[in-house]
């Protein structure tokens, strides 16, 4: 009975110390808890305005494509062809809306030469030196061969020259002499033609045998090796009866803003130069989706709920406010001057709706004020820009260094900052507690372990009376 008495009171006084101090703290820490609660919140908020911040320049992005830069599609028009096979078109934001009759006449062909076939593309052809003048256009160009060069070596020196002709070697299966050199200009055209080619005195004749070239004496003999496979040729063809000659398929600068690309000679076709209505109506699109992602990312991450990183913040109620009294607002002069009258409405959550029959009616009946509409511009102290203008001036302000997101922003992670700091003193602090619970639990765990100690002592040496 003395034993289990002893071994009960023993069991009954020891302490937990590691349990003890774990649960104390547990409490200690409450104030690290928290701020890594605050941290979150802060982190989410920063979350939610970076997710704002990129819709907000989506839609500068979309906005722009409505101002009044070159790249504007309400500046755009486009060009058609009736007969696509003779010629297509592209049109820049510098064209006249118009309807031109063309007729290609020749297509523009780049200058071809070949030489005299050749056993051999590796073998040498020449014993000696040799400097050979090319005349392209109106360059002349000195390129040397060297003794004991071979067909293959030709090629490439006259590829390395860069010289606006590039050199090939074509296999036209002759049985004894298949390996012909191949001579291609660059650039199509007349003022790109090969024009001569001479092998300076004192040359090779084998070289001279291979390359010389005179045009006005085109023919195959051993004083004309060179012969011409295609002829350099203009592109000709008249423009609502205007003869024009140009040196290249693609002419840039025959009718303002239009780019032809020649493709056939044909019989008479029509361009058409019109403005891009499918281009606005793709822009406007774009616009108004633009405005309904990034209100609709406001006003969710904003809301009055528990789970809104930015419940109830004042800036970005601001933001909102900015937006729809942007939009609400009258653009002066011009005929229009709301977005209703193109076909963009409010609605009842803040969002915008587009009628697309209405934008292209209203496109259709007076484009000029539509394009007024978006994007005129802002005039100090006087009328206010198209809607385009002022959006567009919006995000940029919003987006600023000093803007009201970046000013938020900065707030953040600021709060973020000193939660830092404050949690990196409270650890050290909790490690100083920590130590002091253990000792002193320790201590009192040895203490009663004393005591408990010398009362099974005592109870043994009363029992013995």
């Amino acid at each position: 009975m003395a034993t289990t008495a002893a071994t009960s009171a023993t069991t009954s006084t020891n302490i937990d110390v590691n349990s003890i101090v774990s649960q104390l703290m547990t409490v200690e820490r409450q104030p690290i808890t928290k701020l890594n609660t605050k941290e979150a919140s802060y982190n989410a908020k920063l979350t939610a305005l970076g997710l704002i911040k990129s819709q907000v320049s989506n839609f500068q992005t979309a906005v722009q494509s409505l101002g009044s830069s070159s790249s504007s599609s309400l500046l755009a028009f486009k060009a058609t062809s009736s007969d696509t096979t003779a010629f297509s078109a592209s049109a820049d934001s510098t064209a006249v809306a118009g309807t031109y009759s063309l007729n290609v006449t020749t297509l523009a062909q780049a200058n071809k030469l070949a030489a005299a076939g050749q056993a051999s593309d590796t073998s040498a052809i020449a014993t000696g030196t040799s400097t050979v003048t090319f005349v392209v256009g109106t360059t002349s160009t000195n390129i040397p061969i060297a003794a004991g060069a071979t067909l293959q070596d030709v090629r490439t020196a006259i590829n390395a020259a860069n010289i606006g002709v590039t050199a090939t070697i074509v296999n036209d299966g002759n049985a004894l002499t298949p390996y012909r050199l191949a001579l291609s200009a660059n650039a199509s055209g007349v003022s790109n033609a090969i024009n001569s080619i001479t092998i300076q005195a004192g040359g090779d004749a084998a070289i001279n045998d291979l390359l010389a070239y005179n045009p006005t004496a085109n023919v195959p003999t051993p004083a004309v090796p060179m012969t011409q496979t295609v002829a350099a040729q203009n592109a000709n063809f008249t423009v609502n009866g205007v003869q024009i000659s140009k040196a290249s398929n693609t002419v840039t600068d025959a009718i303002q803003g239009v780019t032809l690309t020649l493709s056939k000679e044909a019989t008479p076709a029509t361009l058409t130069v019109t403005r891009d209505s499918t281009a606005v109506t793709s822009a406007v699109t774009a616009f108004v989706k633009a405005y309904n992602d990034m209100y609709t990312a406001l006003k969710n991450s904003s809301a009055y709920s528990s789970t809104a990183a930015l419940a109830g913040d004042s800036s970005i109620r601001t933001i909102q406010a900015q937006l729809r009294s942007i939009a609400s607002a009258a653009v002066s002069g011009g005929t229009m001057t709301q977005l209703f009258e193109v076909g963009v409405s409010s609605q009842a959550d803040g969002t915008l709706k587009l009628d697309s029959a209405k934008l292209s009616s209203a496109m259709s009946t007076n484009f000029s004020d539509v394009a007024h509409l978006f994007n005129s511009a802002t005039v100090v102290n006087s009328a206010t820009g198209g809607y385009a203008t002022q959006f567009d001036a919006w995000a940029t302000r919003t987006l600023a260094i000093d803007g009201i997101i970046t000013n938020k922003t900065n707030g953040f992670n600021q709060s973020i900052k000193n939660i830092s700091a404050q949690r990196s003193t409270l650890e050290t602090r909790m490690v100083g507690i920590e130590k002091r619970y253990r000792t002193q639990f320790s201590a009192l765990d040895g203490m009663l372990t004393s005591m408990n100690n010398t009362s099974t002592y005592l109870t043994q040496q009363l029992a013995r009376l």
